[in-house]
């Protein structure tokens, strides 16, 4: 049974009949179709914590998706899953490619600067400081990439950003 039929909250019931008609209605060919229907049922696991439901979802709406821009946010999606999962590797892959077909995503480079952030702090944990400030660089570089899409985004960023010396200027306030 597909997921969209096993939803048992009213919310989850409503979305699922309107984004049905949506379908039904859209002047998009069939596969088109098909890919948001496994891209909508991907979402609805994902939030159910249902994570290799979602990404056996996602990989069959990455198949069928033609458009780059929503591939990209499947890509991203996949990306988020393996983010937390703890694979943090895949994960960036997965950013990286929803970046190539959507360099303006700034959700992916968000994510990208935290899992350099959070390694970052890992190292400077274990010690290893020079190997903390790189990784502390590359989430300085990431953040700014997204700032620089979306520069009323990220405060606590930029706040980092500004309290360690990594931007110079208010140059986004």
């Amino acid at each position: 049974m597909p997921r969209t039929q096993r939803n048992d909250n009213f919310i989850d019931k409503t979305f699922t009949v309107m984004a049905d008609m949506i379908l039904t209605m859209l002047p998009t060919n069939q596969k088109a179709k098909e890919a948001f229907a496994y891209y909508r049922d991907g979402m609805s696991a994902q939030a159910d914590g249902e994570y290799a439901e979602a990404m056996q979802n996602y990989e069959e709406a990455l198949q069928l998706e033609e458009d780059p821009y929503d591939k990209s946010y499947v890509l991203y999606n996949m990306g988020l899953i393996h983010a937390s999962n703890g694979e943090h590797e895949k994960a960036m892959a997965r950013y990286q490619e929803a970046l190539e077909l959507n360099p303006r995503m700034c959700q992916a480079l968000n994510n990208m600067a935290v899992i350099y952030h959070y390694q970052g702090e890992q190292a400077e944990a274990s010690g290893d400081h020079q190997a903390a400030e790189d990784l502390f660089d590359e989430a300085a570089r990431y953040w700014m990439e997204a700032i620089n899409v979306a520069p009323n985004n990220y405060i606590e960023a930029q706040n980092w950003l500004k309290n360690t010396g990594r931007m110079k200027v208010d140059t986004y306030f």
